[in-house]
């Protein structure tokens, strides 16, 4: 194949390229894609430009951030030898072939969650970036909260025993109405599995990293409140808040879940439980979860993320304030602020972008590396088929078996 070849030369200069800043570009205008350029300077990356899905968004988005390019095509992008790594921000839909096409030119990918559509295209991904020897990533940036890596670490040193059980859950309001609309809502873009694609995984991934097991058993029930949504004619950007006029509005059947329940089974024989929606008025973007080890427990809030309540059975019970005096060594070196001044969604994006332009700058990519990676993104796309086979069935699944590769590990050792 001519672009393996192809793909030997580019590697060898980039290779010569580490001693400069390295060059990212971005796919995407939405949401996410301004919050990936922000992150990207903020770890020290030159962000040489950012495409939109129409040249006019594509203009707009370059004017405001600062950039120096508005590319006009995903080809020309790929073409740019400055680039050295893509991150994808756009609807799910476009994940595989984007992220296919980026690794065959020789370019590491940054790709936001889930991975791809089905686990025929994830698995796809993994076994492509592993023959192209490129890093690629997924953007489960809630693992890169510093309390987040000391609680993995209190767990990896048995500092609360054997892992035993954990629940939590994930919720936002912004689905609320049912004149809420965005392109999630629709499994022809987003996929058949909505809020727990979307927003569940963040959670299993997060929960996975930290106990260090797999979840291998789930059964789910899900429920879509509103059947039809009113979708404006314009369409609606995520998070904006946006309300259209009532005659601007059109029925929409949506085959998508709003909110559901999943109980889980670990490799170890611990039991959880996951509640995720997008309708829970009041909470704007919430994570929590509890989780138990035989001889203490932890519980850890999103909205409150610099501080986690630890509990003990014979001894009083502790609440620790994010301070990197205080921390694990993973933990400390991601906390970049004293304690008592917080750090948050932000600064999560900017330490998993530091994890990911490190491990290019090594250029070894027979290490594990520190962020979640294609295999990590693959997995999660298991759980999800596997919670949509539990939800039409009702009964327990088994989650399908993956093959480990050199792409890298559920689990980083904090």
């Amino acid at each position: 194949m001519l672009w393996i070849a192809d793909l030997h030369v580019k590697s060898r200069r980039l290779s010569n390229k580490m001693t400069s800043p390295m060059h990212a570009a971005v796919v995407g205008t939405g949401f996410i894609g301004p919050v990936h350029v922000e992150a990207l300077r903020r770890a020290g990356v030159v962000v040489k430009g950012i495409l939109g899905s129409q040249p006019e968004k594509t203009r707009i988005a370059a004017e405001s951030l600062g950039l120096s390019h508005a590319y006009e095509s995903y080809d020309e992008l790929l073409a740019d030898a400055e680039v050295d790594a893509v991150h994808i921000t756009t609807p799910n839909r476009y994940h595989f072939e984007q992220a296919t096409a980026a690794l065959k030119a020789g370019k590491h990918v940054m790709c936001e969650k889930p991975l791809a559509m089905n686990s025929s295209q994830t698995q796809s991904l993994v076994e492509l970036a592993k023959e192209c020897h490129l890093a690629a990533g997924v953007c489960y940036n809630i693992r890169f909260y510093p309390l987040c890596h000391h609680a993995a670490s209190m767990f990896q040193n048995y500092d609360c025993g054997q892992f035993v059980h954990v629940n939590g859950s994930y919720v936002q309001d912004w689905l609320l109405k049912e004149t809420d609309f965005n392109w999630r809502v629709l499994s022809e873009d987003g996929g058949e599995l909505r809020a727990v694609a979307d927003i569940g995984t963040h959670w299993l991934d997060l929960v996975q990293f930290i106990v260090g097991h797999k979840v291998t058993r789930v059964f789910a029930d899900l429920n879509t409140v509103f059947e039809q949504r009113l979708r404006p004619e314009g369409g609606v950007e995520t998070f904006s808040g946006g309300k259209p006029a009532a005659d601007d509005l059109v029925a929409v059947n949506i085959d998508t879940e709003d909110c559901g329940s999943v109980l889980l089974k670990f490799d170890n024989g611990a039991t959880g439980n996951l509640w995720v929606s997008q309708m829970t008025a009041g909470r704007k973007n919430c994570l929590r979860f509890e989780m138990g080890g035989t001889q203490s427990s932890i519980s850890w809030n999103s909205q409150s993320p610099n501080e986690m309540w630890i509990g003990h059975r014979d001894q009083p019970n502790q609440s620790l304030l994010r301070d990197p005096a205080l921390l694990g060594a993973s933990a400390a070196e991601m906390s970049h602020y004293p304690g008592g001044h917080n750090e948050g969604f932000p600064d999560t994006f900017k330490q998993l972008f530091r994890s990911f332009y490190d491990y290019i700058g090594k250029q070894d990519f027979t290490q594990s590396p520190a962020f979640p990676t294609f295999q990590d993104g693959h997995y999660e796309v298991l759980i999800c088929e596997a919670i949509l086979q539990s939800h039409r069935q009702q009964q327990w699944v088994d989650v399908a078996p993956v093959q480990e590769s050199g792409s890298g590990a559920t689990r980083h050792s904090p």
